[in-house]
């Protein structure tokens, strides 16, 4: 049986790809790829650390994998709702747009990031786990 749609936060997959202890943990918490939802902005986030710590041929592997979920663009709907996320929960403008792209979904959102950590329908995961 398919568990719920989940979106996975940027901080979550760095950790889950680092194989350390926390992502471990995390990686039991990882969808399979039809529940796994991928904001363009993880995309983006992941490409810029993965060619910084890991070079281009392994970014554009991870990248791959990340296309083989559903990818939900940055479109104007959730463009406006992370506007009003991030007035109401005063969240940066990626984390706003990841969070967005979550409640437009009906997705959880699984991170390890503590900003995260009080807000509705949020797998969080802290980081001193």
């Amino acid at each position: 049986m398919a568990g719920p749609l989940r979106v996975v936060d940027t901080s979550a997959w760095i950790e889950w790809l680092t194989g350390s202890a926390l992502g471990q943990k995390l990686g039991r918490q990882f969808p399979d790829k039809a529940q796994c939802i991928v904001p363009t902005i993880v995309q983006l986030e992941l490409a810029k650390w993965l060619v910084r710590e890991v070079g281009e041929e392994q970014a554009d592997q991870v990248i791959a994998y990340t296309q083989k979920c559903t990818v939900a663009p940055l479109d104007t709907t959730i463009a406006l709702l992370a506007a009003d996320l991030h007035r109401e929960h005063r969240l940066a403008t990626a984390d706003a747009i990841v969070y967005a792209t979550a409640r437009h979904w009906r997705a959880e959102l699984l991170t390890c990031d503590a900003h995260f950590e009080k807000l509705p329908d949020v797998v969080f995961i802290p980081k001193t786990a």
